[in-house]
């Protein structure tokens, strides 16, 4: 099974040229008045998907399962998405204070007192840095899990987050500030960048750190800043000119559609749950004439337009039905669909064929458009409210994370999910992560709920200065 992070060391160039048929002519030059009153249906979807994390959280720990309902580790990403989203319930009248400061507090005090150790077991982390999926009921390292930058730095965004929000004179709104903050900065930021300008993606006590290093455009941008903004471990000058190094490689498009490319949405949507690029650009972004938010839009036009074309003529397929991501799919398989012989996966990257991390299987991963609200919420809605109608896919927790119309061969052995037929392969579970997209951007798009927050951060206003951003709500 091949796994959505090996996309994020290495970027390939594509299929130059491809860009020319997927070009949706409906982009709008600038980015559509922001619809901040959203729908009763789309209501319905924010709370469902919320219950995800309000019964599967360990109460104990704050830890959240990677995925239900099939077993999984604990994801420290999500757990930093669930700091989050406790104040978020609140806000939204979903659970009470008292609950959600309880939450909060049993999450920061596991991590503040999780071992830390370079030995393969028993351990949470190593350095600052914890292991990308924990048990979830000890806290220590799942299996053989890798300790993960990109998802520390999720982790560390949650707890940013909430230093913020909880910004009371309670004895326990202090100890929250005073955790979250301490355990941000034990993070040593210098040792993950190992003798390199760039920051590494994973280390194992087995074998140490995993090479080629994180390199953009992808997710990872949110690790760079973290560890540029660092008080006590800052990165060396110079992480974010490497980061961005191979920019030049990337940009697809023309014109308004123009834009730094990764083929799973995913890669657009993640750092901005935290920071909102609104109006802040560095180097490259002032030389391009627009910022990393309006990247992102047009990233999404670009994964819907690249579905409206479908080039390999996949099932259902639409204006309607996009969304080109990192999720789950029937498996690694090779059958035969409309006289080709066509390739399936299983969990893996997807995105349009002329983009860096590309691959299409017919795969559409609900988190993709939901995610991309904020950016696009004039192709988003629509969208929301038709994958609501596919059969099965809609249930107790919201959208499960992936359904795939043309795999429709019952006797074909798959990883996960059912296949029926008539309607295609469905996804068995909901992913943690892409919930936390839905849920996290709905609220942004509403009230800048976690931006507004994170723009008063100090590590993250440090960061961005660190690396050349300038202007909008930086000033």
């Amino acid at each position: 099974m091949l796994d959505r992070r090996t996309f994020l060391a290495t970027t390939s160039i594509g299929l130059a040229g491809f860009a020319a048929g997927c070009t949706d002519p409906a982009i709008p030059v600038a980015p559509a008045s922001k619809l901040l009153v959203l729908p009763g249906f789309y209501e319905e979807i924010e709370y469902r998907t919320f219950r995800y994390f309000r019964d599967t959280v360990n109460p104990a720990n704050g830890l959240i399962p990677d995925r239900w309902p099939s077993p999984s580790g604990a994801s420290i990403a999500a757990a930093g998405a669930a700091l989050a989203i406790w104040p978020l319930a609140v806000d939204r009248g979903w659970i009470r204070r008292d609950l959600a400061r309880d939450l909060t507090l049993a999450t920061l005090r596991f991590f503040d007192s999780a071992p830390q150790g370079d030995r393969p077991t028993g351990m949470s982390g190593h350095r600052g840095f914890f292991y990308r999926l924990l048990d979830m009921r000890t806290g220590v390292r799942h299996r053989k899990a890798d300790l993960s930058s990109l998802d520390t730095a999720m982790l560390h965004m949650g707890m940013l987050f909430a230093a913020g929000w909880w910004n009371g004179e309670t004895e326990e709104e202090r100890e929250i500030r005073r955790r979250a903050t301490d355990i941000v900065e034990r993070a040593e930021w210098l040792w993950f960048q190992n003798g390199s300008q760039r920051l590494a993606l994973a280390w194992r006590p087995e074998s140490g750190f995993a090479e080629p290093a994180l390199t953009g455009y992808n997710e990872g941008m949110v690790a760079v800043l973290l560890a540029l903004g660092s008080a006590r471990h800052a990165a060396e000058d110079g992480a974010w000119e490497a980061w961005s190094a191979n920019y030049p490689l990337l940009w697809r498009g023309e014109g308004d559609a123009r834009h730094l490319a990764y083929a799973p949405l995913v890669g657009h949507q993640l750092s901005h749950m935290w920071i909102d690029f609104r109006g802040v650009r560095d180097t490259v972004m002032r030389g391009a004439g627009f910022d990393y938010f309006e990247n992102s839009r047009r990233a999404t036009y670009a994964n819907r337009a690249y579905c409206i074309s479908n080039p390999l003529r996949w099932e259902d397929y639409s204006a309607d039905l996009w969304g080109l991501t990192a999720c789950d799919g029937p498996g690694d398989c090779r059958l035969a669909f409309k006289g080709d012989t066509r390739t399936f996966h299983g969990y893996a990257a997807r995105g349009p064929l002329d983009q860096p991390g590309e691959r299409d299987d017919g795969t559409i991963g609900p988190a993709a458009a939901l995610g991309s609200l904020p950016f696009a919420p004039e192709i988003v809605l629509p969208t929301a409210r038709a994958l609501m109608s596919v059969p099965g896919l809609y249930r107790e927790y919201g959208f499960l994370n992936a359904y795939n119309p043309s795999f429709r061969f019952p006797d074909a052995k798959v990883e996960t999910g059912s296949v029926s037929p008539e309607r295609g392969w469905m996804a068995r579970d909901y992913l943690a992560l892409n919930q936390a997209l839905i849920l996290i951007q709905a609220a942004n798009h509403r009230h800048d709920f976690i931006w507004k927050v994170l723009r008063n951060s100090p590590v993250i206003r440090r960061g961005l200065a660190r690396a050349g951003f300038t202007g909008g709500w930086l000033e």
